[in-house]
Formats: C-alpha cells, structure tokens, sequence
C-alpha cells in the first residue's frame, strides 16, 4: 500500500516510471494517467492510451488499453480477481477479470465496469453518456450460487447514456445501443439500432454512415 501511495502522489513522469519498475506496468512513453487510482494486477497502455482524473481501477487482474484509447473521468472499475482462495466462482476454473480496450476506443464519464469476468470493448468504440452499467456477474438462483459471464462490444459500436449490460451480452461491430436501454444476451446484426427493456433490434443504420468508417477515434 505504501508504494501505491507513493507512485500516486509522484509526477507523472516519476510516476510512470515507479509503475513499471514496482508494479511491472507496461505503460509507454506517450501513454499517461491523471489524478487516479489505477491498480490491477497487471496493466498495459499502449501508445497514446490515457486515463483522465478520478477514476478508479482495482481488484481485477489486468487492464489493456490500446493505442490512443481513452478512459475519461469519474470511472469505477472493478472486478474479482482470478488468483484468490475465495469460494467464491469456483466452478469457473478458467475465470478471468480483465478489461480490454481497442485501438481508439473511449469510454466517457461516470460509468460503472464490473470486471468480474472479462468486459470487451472494440476499436472505434464510444462508451458514451454517464452513469452506464457493465455487470458481468450475478447469483445463479437455480444453482445458489455466484456466476459470471463476459460481456463484448464490437468494432465502432456507439453506446448510448445510462445503459445497462448484464453478462452474456454481446453487441455486434457497426452497431447503436440507445440510451436507457438493457442489453442481457447476444445480438449478431451488424448495422442496427437496438434499444429498449430488454433491447431488441429497432431498425437498420447505413452501412456507410461516416461513424462506422472514420479513422480517427475522437469525434469533434
């Protein structure tokens, strides 16, 4: 704990630096984090990744941000890590708590990841609004006991305000998920709009909508 105080109250360029060599960090030089609590087992930051102010990250075992992927502000990210004796998701032996981030992929502001098991999100992928949900896991009622699935989110994919996803879910690549809506199982049609309670497929999007081919990650 002290050495994660220390690094936290370092500049960046020390603290960069402290992170790799005490927490065997993969951050490179051009990547940065800002005023945030950022501790999993393992972390990786690609070229130009960034971690804005207050967010946090723990309890899940690594974090991969690709290149010039970018986690905005106010973030919790948490999980149940793999290498524990707890009893807990014990049936699940090949269990692991990761969050993955693709090349130019951003999550906003305000947002909860539950990385109890692996939460994906793809290039060109915009975690958009606040207050959004992300729950890998739950009780399993009819065994009793605790279950975790992974949750993925394809390529240039646009996820809307205060949405919730459950484990299992799947949004295709070149897909809209609407704000306020719950996504809790697999969906594979790619250029759709799904929305609703649970979310359904609401209508098509032109595949050559300039969201869904652009090259570069931000949009102005």
């Amino acid at each position: 704990m002290f050495l994660k105080i220390l690094a936290f109250i370092l500049p960046w360029s020390l603290r960069r630096v402290a992170l790799q060599h005490w927490f065997g960090y993969v951050i490179h030089p051009t990547a940065r984090i800002g005023l945030s609590w950022i501790y999993p087992g393992k972390l990786i930051m690609k070229e130009g990744a960034k971690i804005g102010h207050f967010n946090i990250a723990i309890h899940l075992d690594q974090i991969e941000m690709g290149t010039k992927a970018s986690i905005a502000r106010g973030n919790w990210i948490t999980g149940f890590p793999s290498n524990t004796n707890s009893p807990h998701f014990g049936h699940q032996t090949l269990r692991r708590s990761l969050f993955i981030m693709g090349d130019n992929s951003a999550v906003t502001k305000n947002h909860h990841f539950d990385c109890t098991n692996v939460i994906e999100i793809g290039r060109f992928t915009t975690i958009a609004g606040y207050q959004s949900q992300f729950l890998t896991h739950s009780i399993d009622v009819i065994e009793n006991r605790q279950h975790s699935d992974k949750i993925v989110i394809g390529e240039y994919t646009f996820v809307g305000t205060n949405v919730v996803m459950l484990g299992g879910a799947e949004l295709p690549s070149c897909s809209v998920l609407g704000a306020k809506s719950l996504l809790n199982k697999k969906f594979t049609d790619k250029w759709m709009m799904y929305g609703g309670v649970p979310a359904k497929a609401l209508q098509q999007i032109p595949a050559d909508a300039k969201y869904f081919t652009r090259a570069n990650g931000f949009v102005y």
